[in-house]
């Protein structure tokens, strides 16, 4: 076995390869750049090699830089996470040249895979099933409606050497076809060095499902069962499982054999994904092979029990595995949440800046459930724009589906995360969602159940009940200390109101204390309304971001944070601002003019922190309903932004290669 490797990657990958080879033994080097000094994964390392400046084709994208930084520490192996150089056949190749391990396959099957071409090529003669469409590459725009037509819409336009969702485009008309072949061009150049593109037909009303495979050099060759992955937004996967709520054990077995078959036929080596699309029939269709460890592979390992870091290590060091097929067994249920900084209330926009605060739930059992929280960043971690925008994948466990939904959903609730934007309240919401709890899924999923975007729910009656609870005990603790401070020119007179108001949002709620003392831990009975006697308690303190307690005995987690004169209160992907005053206070608060947001309506502003890659119009030209006026790049993903009514560009603040912060002022309109 290896005694030390370095991890050319960065972020929770990195921490989380470096986890097993600690417990294995193995000493681990970080490499990072610039914007990765006080890194997670630098501290957490034995050793840490600067690599370079911050843009990843300076640092973390150089072989060069790599292959010093073992030679300067003595790393006999690379491991390469994912993403960056772990599909590059090149890399792997001078790797071999000196004399250093390649943690993954052969460059022959990187090769082979990595191109989308080529891989349904070699699928369809080892007898995979494949979608229908063009294996040639496109040459321009129109060359792509042409085949498109062909094939006919919709159809999916990718890039060749694509992966995570980047280059890739729905195309339903001519017109798309034509814009996506150009988008999907750009960020295949910009994020793959290789922008050739292909045409293949799309699937209405798909799953998205991946068979998990795992082969040594002594011929060995097995499946770990499959991961449904079909919670996705723009191509990128935002919920995965495993099992599939849909697969039936005929059709696990046949995509297994056939994903065995595929790896054979490309002499696999080590952990890899054969990722298919499953109509609503159970038909499967290949839609290629990533050679390299996913994202998504903690459920895997949570329901079988295989660590499979531990297995490319061993297969890199020649060992052979050490169980077969009939050994490998689903046990339970596992999801896994990507926690991402970006905004889902507006349009999921990238986030960046800095972790004030960062409290995972903590990791190990959770009821009958099991918590596990992959990440690369702690309490004060920046989140830049060079890199992406995952901040960790938080993993429920549990013996059976929505047991584990309802272990995320709690581990959801106590995710506290300060200073960014992030979808922890869309994930929350998601976790409730009946079609998501029933594993009536698609890959249109997201678009379909929120077509205007994602905005945090009302809360209905029983949540209200929670929130309002939640909210009254805060103040009513809030009140109690400041009425015992010493110094007061005036007793504590010890009188408790026993009438109040709890503001949520835009609801007036009367809440009545019937019985009970403010103190900690505290235990009080209050009435909502007319409504039967609620029973509150908690041991929570004032400061502490998460009330926990109980609310007419159902245990609860809401997550707590001041404003000016309340709180902001969620709970379950539902979030209000609250309120607490006296009768009297709320009568006048209801009379109180709202201040109207400025008007914005004749500017371009940016949607988010990113880079100006292009100004598509000129001053004094006039712009049309849906035509383009800029593309801005932001975490890898271009933008494409378009004028939301007829009007005159009357002037540009912005120009190409511009760094531009959230709501800056791109241009401005007559």
């Amino acid at each position: 076995m290896f005694k030390k490797i370095l991890v050319a990657n960065r972020g929770e990958i990195a921490c989380r390869v470096m986890k097993t080879a600690r417990r294995m033994g193995i000493a681990t080097v970080a490499v990072y750049s610039d914007a990765d000094a006080d890194a997670v994964h630098v501290d957490m390392a034995d050793e840490a090699v600067h690599i370079g400046p911050p843009a990843a084709s300076q640092s973390y994208l150089v072989a060069d830089r790599i292959i010093a930084a073992c030679k300067e520490t003595g790393a006999e192996a690379v491991h390469p996470g994912y993403g960056f150089l772990s599909e590059n056949a090149g890399f792997c190749e001078r790797l071999e040249a000196e004399g250093i391990i390649f943690i993954g396959p052969k460059p022959k099957a990187i090769k082979a895979m990595g191109d989308k071409i080529t891989s349904k090529k070699i699928a369809a003669e080892a007898g995979v099933s494949t979608v229908p469409g063009f294996m040639g590459l496109i040459d321009d725009a129109e060359h792509a409606v042409r085949i498109a037509g062909e094939i006919g819409y919709p159809v999916m336009i990718k890039a060749s050497a694509g992966g995570g969702g980047k280059g890739m485009r729905i195309a339903w008309n001519d017109d798309e076809a034509r814009e996506g072949f150009e988008r999907s061009k750009s960020e295949a150049a910009s994020s793959f060095g290789d922008d050739r593109i292909f045409i293949e037909k799309f699937i209405e009303e798909p799953r998205h499902i991946e068979i998990q495979v795992l082969a040594d050099a002594h011929g060995a060759c097995l499946h770990l069962g499959e991961r449904e992955c079909s919670i996705q937004r723009r191509n990128q996967k935002v919920v995965e499982e495993a099992p599939s709520p849909f697969l039936d054990a005929e059709t696990r077995a046949a995509m297994g054999a056939q994903s065995v078959a595929l790896a054979k036929a490309v002499d696999y080596q080590s952990a890899g994904t054969v990722e298919f699309i499953v109509d609503k029939n159970r038909n499967f269709y290949f839609l290629e092979m990533n050679t390299r460890l996913q994202v998504e592979h903690p459920v895997t390992e949570l329901v079988t029990g295989i660590d499979l870091v531990e297995q490319m290590l061993r297969v890199a060091a020649g060992e052979a595995l050490s169980f077969g097929q009939a050994d490998v067994k689903l046990n339970g249920w596992a999801i896994e949440s990507r926690i991402y900084a970006e905004d889902p209330v507006r349009n999921f926009l990238p986030s960046i800046g800095r972790l004030t605060r960062y409290r995972p739930p903590q990791e190990g059992r959770l009821g009958d459930a099991v918590l596990r929280n992959d990440t690369g960043v702690a309490e004060g971690s920046e989140i830049s724009m060079f890199y992406d925008p995952m901040i960790a994948k938080l993993c429920t466990w549990a013996p059976e589906r929505l047991d584990a939904i309802n272990a995320m959903s709690e581990a959801l609730d106590r995710f506290v995360i300060d200073g960014i934007e992030h979808n922890i309240p869309f994930l929350a919401a998601l976790m409730s969602h009946p079609r998501w709890r029933e594993g009536r899924l698609s890959t249109g999923f997201i678009a379909e159940e929120f077509p205007d975007g994602f905005a945090p729910p009302s809360p209905m009656a029983g949540e209200r009940t929670v929130l309002a609870a939640v909210a009254l005990a805060v103040e009513l603790l809030r009140r109690d200390r400041l009425d015992r401070l010493t110094g007061r020119l005036a007793p504590h007179s010890g009188e408790l109101k026993r009438d109040w108001v709890v503001r949520l949002d835009d609801d007036y709620l009367s809440v009545s204390l019937v019985e009970g003392m403010i103190s900690i831990p505290l235990e009080m009975d209050i009435r909502i309304g007319d409504a039967d006697p609620v029973t509150v308690r908690s041991s929570w303190r004032p400061g502490e971001p998460v009330w926990e307690g109980d609310v007419n005995g159902r245990t609860v987690a809401v997550q707590v944070r001041p404003i000016l004169n309340g709180v902001q209160v969620a709970w379950q992907g539902v979030a209000a601002n609250a309120r607490v005053m006296l009768p009297r206070i709320a009568e006048l608060d209801r009379l109180m003019p709202v201040r109207e947001a400025p008007d914005t309506s004749k500017m371009l502003l940016c949607p988010m922190p990113g880079l100006v890659v292009s100004i598509a119009v000129t001053t004094g030209q006039e712009v049309k309903a849906g035509e383009i006026l800029a593309v801005v790049e932001a975490m890898k993903m271009e933008n494409v932004l378009r004028a939301e009514r007829d009007g005159m560009v009357a002037k540009i603040n912005a120009a190409p290669g511009d760094s531009l912060a959230v709501d800056a002022v791109i241009m401005e309109f007559e």
